[in-house]
């Protein structure tokens, strides 16, 4: 599908990715209508600390993705949506579970149905890695069971379903990404590489972190964005999941090494018991294989491997470290 004269609507624009996503799409010449959740300060959250001709060009639609006819408004005259918004924190999904269900699966459920009405041509539904939970074989395709390890992974497995029975009931044109660990410039503190860079920026040199231990493939946002890019991009990718991943597997307690190593700081690592999932619920290990992206869409990471990583992480440590920046986090507070 060839995007130039295609008006695209991304729900989630607000957000980490979404932000980056749509500057990178308004970058290339693209017609972009950002959809942002509404609240009384008009914030259109990190779209707000984009260049000036980037927010001029944009078509902002404040609204809620709870809300069907809200949704059904917004793509109104959209020919692709590219749908990011979710709750995401796995800690919060222990608290309050019941708003996932309506965020995550009700949701999509609304963005689907509103596509199938107005004969959209492009839908990508936006999954996580977290759906598999622990592996059982790595590195983990695309056809590795679904585990849901927390409500908010199990929010994901259920908005991925209805995302992919829409497909196969009614020819909806749906793909999914499925994205593996993103990390970058812009992410919440309630994610681990923040969480660390923030405490350290801050002057802390006794570091609060939750389990050591498991493993993650971390994939740098501007690789993750080019995935969302190459999948709406591809005719192939329909009635698809695809990983978008590094193929590159550390342990959390090799990434604050890696990353203090980086800020030129000697620190103490604490368990902080309040950070730490549940038994069961804890992800104990995640590895992705892309062949797939590459296979179909022609995707494959330009932050690879250890070197890669190592390349990432001075960017977004270079971007905490910006007094500007780190001001926007409450570094010293668990944010779940």
């Amino acid at each position: 599908m060839n995007l130039h004269n295609k008006k695209i609507l991304i729900t989630g624009a607000d957000g980490f990715i979404g932000s980056h996503l749509t500057e990178e799409l308004v970058r290339r010449g693209h017609d972009v209508r950002a959809f942002v959740l509404y609240n009384s300060f008009n914030s259109w959250g990190w779209l707000d600390n984009s260049e000036p001709e980037i927010r001029k060009s944009l078509d902002v639609f404040a609204g809620d993705i709870r809300d069907p006819h809200g949704v059904r408004t917004a793509m109104q005259g959209c020919d692709v949506v590219i749908h990011l918004a979710a709750l995401i924190a796995i800690p919060y999904s222990y608290h309050s579970p019941d708003t996932y269900i309506d965020t995550n699966v009700k949701g999509t459920l609304n963005v689907v149905q509103a596509a199938r009405e107005l004969g959209v041509a492009k839908v990508v539904h936006t999954s996580t890695s977290e759906v598999y939970g622990t592996a059982r074989f790595v590195p983990i395709t695309e056809e590795h069971p679904l585990q849901g390890q927390s409500p908010y992974s199990a929010s994901k497995i259920g908005a991925d379903q209805i995302a992919m029975s829409f497909y196969s009931s009614f020819d909806t044109p749906v793909a999914i990404i499925r994205p593996f660990n993103t990390y970058g410039p812009r992410q919440s503190a309630r994610a681990v590489i923040p969480t660390i860079i923030c405490q350290i920026a801050d002057g802390a040199r006794t570091i609060k972190l939750g389990s050591l231990h498991p493993t993650r493939d971390f994939n740098y946002v501007q690789d993750t964005v080019r995935g969302f890019i190459d999948i709406t991009e591809s005719d192939a990718s329909v009635g698809e999941v695809i990983n978008i991943g590094s193929n590159y597997e550390i342990s959390i307690g090799d990434t604050v090494s890696m990353i203090a190593k980086v800020m030129g700081i000697e620190i103490e690592v604490v368990t902080d018991d309040v950070r730490l999932r549940p038994e069961k619920s804890e992800v104990e290990r995640l590895w992705a294989d892309n062949a797939k992206a590459e296979r179909l869409v022609g995707w494959r990471p330009e932050y690879s491997g250890r070197d890669g990583l190592l390349r990432g992480l001075t960017e977004t440590v270079a971007w905490f470290r910006n007094p500007e920046n780190l001001k926007s986090y409450k570094s010293q507070m668990y944010a779940i």
